[in-house]
């Protein structure tokens, strides 16, 4: 089976649908393809493990959901990228992983489709197995042994005796279920368990690493424990020695699949001589007859011992140097691709805005306005600007043109619009909508031609009544004969009425227009028509208005 089948699609697309962009790229790093996870799938799934708002315990459902698929394929890329999660990922995620209480149950897990499902199903119960071991190890011991510091002032090496004798085991059952993996070059034929082992084999450098110096600081302090820490301590040595040689098993089946020599560390064992010390301290520490022995001759064959897990210890460091300066130098290649990418796209902007202009948005419209835009606040450099002012404001009043007199002595309005002092307006032409004789009607006809102030005087402003006091006399003004205001308001208003002359067209010039009289109404001899008396209309105490 090759390429993605029909049913990954699908399991895609309903990710898709529901907007969980982890749970689609697990789908997507677990297809039913015949090749070990994508690797931006698996780098996409560890960035995830780092940020701090991506459910860990959703991703990894995610990834225990996938292994119950009944495929091997997708069985076996779902524990390769659990596996890639707990080696690079944030250790939020091997921590989820040790606080559960089961993990993997595969241990009976077969895939009955193919000849190449039988065979591989027994890989997958030993990879699940490992894995399951794995978080177990980190929940003991709260670390992984696969990222400890190391060295002489490393974790492993200055560890108390009582809490060395507790941890070497559990070093020893996790590299139980590695090397219990037992696969062998003639097995690796396909993608995915060729990936898996490519795991395996880089946490085994890494643990044998841990567990070396666990053995050194172990010998170290041999010597000096007592009876029952020895016995423990001589019992972990043997077992040391034995996996030591499953573990030399294990490189040359990594050399002979293709990796590369100098990823593989040199192994060398200590001399059988320091087994035979061993022994002998602990019948002596029991009280049976050992041979003699000095303790010069002790500390010898000790030392050599401790000089040759030492130098296995620094061919492992070395292999774990390199590998870590081979993923430096491959992220500096990424880098380094990201930046050119980035200056081309740069490069390509200044070419990009250019063509923005013939967008279909800008050419939608027919044409571009390319007119400035009008700076409200900045000084007119001509008349011609200022003389249209009154007309923008006004404009939607065309037929009203205001009367302004070119008088010198005007006021300026530069405290709001900031310098600005508006030229004299020309005259404009009286409107022949309404042919009314206003100079007529209101008895100021003259030679001269004044111009109608609208309600304005000559310098603009709004008429103001000034009204005296009761004991100010009002000043007297010559009225000419025919004057329209008299002492008489009902007077006043006939005439003004009758000199308006609207409903024929005439003009009246008699202002001296008198009531006629009443006519006489029959009421009996004795009726006498009652006369309206003259309205004389004398103002209360009046306010002058400022």
């Amino acid at each position: 089976m090759s390429g993605q089948s029909l049913t990954d699609r699908i399991t895609a697309a309903q990710h898709s649908v529901t907007g969980s962009a982890v749970s689609k790229t697990v789908c997507k790093a677990t297809t039913h393809e015949v090749m070990g996870p994508k690797k931006k799938h698996l780098d996409y799934l560890i960035q995830c493990t780092n940020e701090m708002n991506v459910n860990i315990p959703q991703l990894a459902d995610s990834l225990f959901e996938r292994t119950t698929n009944s495929s091997w394929v997708v069985v076996f890329k779902s524990l390769i990228t659990t596996h890639h999660l707990m080696v690079y990922g944030n250790e939020r995620f091997i921590q989820y992983l040790a606080s559960r209480n089961t993990l993997f149950n595969l241990s009976n897990f077969l895939d009955k489709s193919g000849l190449q499902g039988y065979d591989m199903s027994t890989f997958i119960r030993r990879y699940s197995r490992y894995l399951n071991e794995k978080a177990v190890s980190y929940r003991q011991v709260a670390f992984d042994f696969t990222k400890v510091k190391r060295g002489a002032d490393g974790v492993m090496r200055t560890m108390s005796t009582e809490k060395l004798l507790k941890t070497v085991p559990i070093i020893q059952n996790q590299m139980d279920a590695l090397l219990d993996f037992n696969v062998n070059s003639n097995e690796l034929t396909n993608g995915v368990i060729n990936a898996a082992f490519m795991l395996l084999f880089k946490d085994a450098i890494r643990l044998f690493a841990a567990y070396n110096e666990g053995i050194i600081n172990l010998l170290e302090k041999y010597f000096d424990m007592k009876k029952n820490q020895c016995k423990e301590g001589l019992d972990i040595y043997k077992k040391f020695l034995t996996r030591m040689t499953r573990i030399s098993e294990f490189l040359k089946v990594a050399e002979q699949v293709g990796i590369d020599r100098g990823d593989i560390p040199d192994l060398s064992q200590a001399p059988s001589s320091l087994l035979d010390a061993l022994e002998q301290h602990l019948a002596s520490l029991e009280g049976k007859k050992i041979k003699d022995s000095t303790a010069a001759s002790r500390a010898t064959t000790l030392s050599n011992a401790v000089s040759s897990l030492a130098s296995t210890g620094l061919s492992l460091t070395k292999v774990d140097e390199r590998e870590k300066q081979a993923a430096l130098e491959e992220e500096q290649a990424r880098l380094k691709a990201l930046k050119e990418q980035r200056l081309k796209e740069l490069a390509k902007k200044p070419h990009a805005s250019l063509t923005t202009a013939a967008s279909p948005v800008s050419t939608a419209a027919g044409s571009i306005m390319t007119t400035p835009a009008i700076d409200i606040f900045s000084t007119p450099s001509s008349s011609n600007s200022t003389s249209k002012l009154p007309n923008d404001l006004l404009d939607l009043q065309p037929t009203f043109h205001p009367s302004v007199h070119p008088i010198s002595a005007a006021p300026q309005v530069g405290s709001t619009w900031g310098g600005f002092t508006p030229s004299p307006v020309a005259q404009p032409q009286p409107s022949a909508g309404l042919n009314v004789d206003f100079e007529s009607v209101f008895g100021n006809k003259s030679s001269n031609v004044v111009l109608d102030s609208g309600g304005f005087d000559e310098l603009g402003g709004l008429l103001k009544p000034t009204v005296a006091s009761q004991n100010q006399s009002l000043p007297v003004a010559k009225v000419p004969p025919n004057k329209l205001v008299s002492d008489d308001l009902d007077s006043s208003l006939a005439n003004l009425v009758g000199n308006l002359g609207i409903g024929n067209g005439t003009t009246k010039n008699d202002v001296n227009w008198t009531q006629p009289g009443e006519k006489k109404l029959t009421g009996g001899s004795n009726w006498q028509p009652k006369i309206a008396p003259t309205t004389a209309w004398n103002a209360p105490t009046l306010i002058q208005f400022m």
